[in-house]
């Protein structure tokens, strides 16, 4: 995520203070609470799996992708999720999405999402095999309850350039289907980048020096990042992450014209006029290995980045209790 300063800026400070209050929730299943002990070291074995033996995963190299798609599709086929792809042609190259299904199929869906592709040949361990690793694992947990609720988690193809911001995204596809098939959405929430936290002082940037006021020096938190139609879904999403783990969540909401604010796949379904929001470590504004050669498995936090997917599944529930 990048935000540069412009004229929104009371916009984007607005955005900053919006608080939230933190609900009291019932504690998991038992069998949520044991998956979540030894999550941490199957999130390393999945990003270590995209970033290094299936690696290049870029748009040069489509039978990588396929074979992250096809790795991707085995493990949501292991939870006895429905699972089917979403094939689609670019310049002449067959790419594809790969969906896993949860609950009904009538009724408002939650969509939850994460890009598989890397920017170049870089490994993407943060970016975003952090994001399909934290999709995996959700996975895995909703497949514990009975879900009520129409689940989608979509592991997209093509969100870095150079297919970036055209409709050959595949989140612009999967955004565009359901948009054409009448489809209501209930959210859309997209993992992009989970896995960097530091501790230490002023490890956290922030393009604008008036935000240091309301955000803290030290990149130890998840954000939450919304734009000015969707207060509402920010504050839920907040809310659910804080009700579920220590791990602080910070939220923003700003004109989707703000640069970064739009940076990954929720673009597309605000495109189509869907509540969508983007879950992220803030990129490179915390992450100086973004989009770089150094962007390694070694560098991630797996214990936070538990944390976040733990929270992910509790967004998901909290969207399931809420009216249709």
């Amino acid at each position: 995520m990048v935000i540069r300063p412009n004229l929104a800026l009371p916009l984007l400070l607005a955005g900053a203070m919006v608080g939230c209050r933190t609900p009291k929730l019932a504690p998991p299943p038992a069998a949520v609470t044991a998956a979540f002990e030894g999550m941490p070291s199957r999130l390393e074995s999945h990003v270590r799996m995209l970033a290094e033996t299936l690696a290049p995963r870029d748009s040069g190299h489509p039978e990588n992708l396929d074979r992250v798609a096809a790795y991707v599709e085995a493990r949501f086929r292991e939870t006895g999720a429905k699972v089917t792809t979403q094939p689609y042609t670019v310049e002449g190259r067959i790419y594809r999405n790969v969906i896993a299904h949860f609950g009904p199929e009538e009724g408002p869906l939650i969509v939850v999402g994460a890009h598989y592709d890397t920017y170049g040949a870089t490994p993407g361990a943060d970016d975003n095999g952090s994001g399909v690793a934290g999709l995996l694992e959700l996975a895995g947990l909703l497949a514990m309850e009975s879900q009520h609720h129409p689940i989608d988690l979509v592991a997209y193809t093509l969100e870095e350039p150079p297919f970036f911001r055209t409709e050959h995204m595949g989140s612009a596809h999967h955004a565009k289907g359901l948009k054409d098939a009448g489809r209501r959405v209930k959210a859309m929430v997209a993992l992009e980048m989970i896995g960097t936290f530091s501790d230490a002082p002023q490890s956290q940037g922030y393009p604008i020096g008036l935000l240091k006021l309301f955000y803290p020096s030290q990149g130890n938190f998840i954000a939450v990042v919304g734009n000015l139609g969707g207060f509402g879904l920010t504050r839920l999403v907040k809310g659910a992450m804080r009700s579920a783990t220590p791990l602080p969540v910070r939220s923003m909401n700003a004109p989707k014209t703000l640069p970064g604010i739009d940076f990954s796949d929720h673009r597309n379904y605000w495109k189509e006029g869907f509540p969508a929001v983007m879950v992220t470590d803030t990129a490179f504004n915390r992450n100086h290995a973004y989009h770089e050669a150094g962007d390694t498995p070694g560098r991630l936090d797996y214990r936070r980045m538990a944390l976040v997917v733990k929270g992910v599944r509790e967004v998901v529930a909290a969207l399931g209790r809420g009216d249709d």
